[in-house]
């Protein structure tokens, strides 16, 4: 969904609309499952026929005066499709030039009841993260001072990293097993967060190296950004604004698994 409002917002012009809209409904696959339709619908630049037909491959960007100002990989919509594939979904488009676009997505998606949600609640919340020992790779003194603050009131210890090669150096300068998770910024000098993670998951000498949970901390939010981080080895994204509660979850969840 994020990347697909992404797109939305790139490729609609100015006094422009965007809309999404989410509906359920009983699934034919039986009683244990809910069918969840999410439209995301713009009035922006729209495609040709000729494209649609391949707008979910990799690399493959329209070729237009409007797409040629507005930076991308061209794999937000092949990992958007990966994504909707592996959930057992389906994912359609409807666009005509100079109109805009539609696409709609469909998933089943497993019912649950209230019970499990304050059963899985009550689980994150009572899991105490005093002495979670953080190393924390941010280039960024303010934010990375008010990360450590916050971590703190929870508990925690942290040790700050200015980038990814000082990360790395940390890391592999302390005893085995002396960190509990890393949280990861994505660019940074001298040695992005992709490239010290998979340095980190490489260390000869150190097999803490290949199971600590790195976590990447970053205002890179997009699908192919989550992705990125995942091939490069991480456990897990989240996005800044940091939202704590998210980042208690995330620690919570990796250091039990």
């Amino acid at each position: 969904l994020l990347n697909l409002l992404s797109n939305a917002l790139k490729f609609t012009p100015e006094g422009g609309s965007i809309t999404i809209t989410v509906s359920q409904e009983p699934s034919p696959r039986g009683e244990s499952l809910v069918r969840t339709h999410f439209t995301v619908k713009d009035t922006g630049i729209g495609m040709s026929e000729e494209f649609q037909k391949k707008v979910f491959d990799s690399f493959v960007r329209e070729n237009n005066a409007k797409s040629s100002r507005v930076e991308g990989t061209g794999l937000g919509m092949a990992i958007t499709k990966r994504y909707v594939d592996l959930m057992c979904g389906t994912i359609d488009v409807d666009s005509k030039k100079g109109i805009g676009s539609t696409f709609t997505v469909e998933l089943p998606l497993e019912l649950t009841n209230a019970e499990n949600v304050r059963k899985q609640e009550t689980n994150i919340a009572k899991t105490n993260l005093t002495g979670v020992r953080i190393l924390m790779a941010e280039d960024n003194d303010l934010n990375a001072e008010i990360a450590t603050i916050q971590l703190e009131e929870y508990g925690m210890q942290v040790t700050v990293a200015s980038n990814g090669k000082e990360a790395v150096k940390v890391f592999e300068s302390c005893p085995a097993n002396t960190f509990d998770v890393i949280l990861m910024d994505l660019m940074m000098p001298e040695m992005n967060g992709y490239e010290a993670t998979k340095a980190i998951r490489n260390l000869d000498n150190r097999s803490d190296g290949r199971d600590i949970p790195i976590i990447a901390l970053t205002a890179n939010a997009l699908a192919e950004d989550v992705q990125a981080s995942l091939d490069a080895g991480m456990n897990g994204h989240l996005s800044k604004p940091i939202q704590m509660d998210e980042v208690l979850k995330t620690i919570a969840w990796n250091i039990n698994r």
